[in-house]
């Protein structure tokens, strides 16, 4: 880094991400833009790098963008909120998680009747299955 701060490209390089995702989460107020000099480039300041790792593992746990940015916005001392924001982020993991788990029970029955159902062709249960309109 410059004594100036990073350009937009070295900022990319160094926080693991591309340019267009920083000017993505400028747009969302999750980074500041910093002020376009009279000449030369835009000077992202060093704690960005941190910022933005920031955003991605936060987004690695699961949150969406719009947690992340109520997470940045938190101050220190507010460890009761983020606590709230992980704890409801943990329920809908949980949730998947059960969701996810019924679908494969149901595609491993698909998959042993398709077993069973070697012989007889022109019927496949995981087709069939598919086909039936039970919605």
């Amino acid at each position: 880094m410059s004594p100036s701060g990073y350009t937009i490209g070295k900022l990319a390089r160094d926080a693991g991400v591309n340019v267009e995702t920083i000017r993505y989460y400028e747009r969302l107020g999750l980074v500041r833009r910093p002020g376009k000099p009279v000449q030369g480039y835009r000077r992202y300041p060093s704690d960005t790098v941190a910022r933005l790792r920031f955003i991605r593992r936060a987004q690695r746990l699961g949150f969406t963008l719009k947690e992340i940015g109520e997470l940045l916005e938190l101050e220190d001392g507010k460890c009761a909120q983020a606590r709230q924001i992980a704890e409801e982020k943990r329920t809908v993991i949980d949730t998947q998680i059960k969701d996810l788990t019924v679908m494969r029970t149901t595609l491993d029955k698909l998959i042993r009747a398709c077993r069973r159902n070697r012989t007889n062709k022109g019927h496949c249960a995981v087709i069939d299955t598919l086909a039936e309109r039970k919605d």
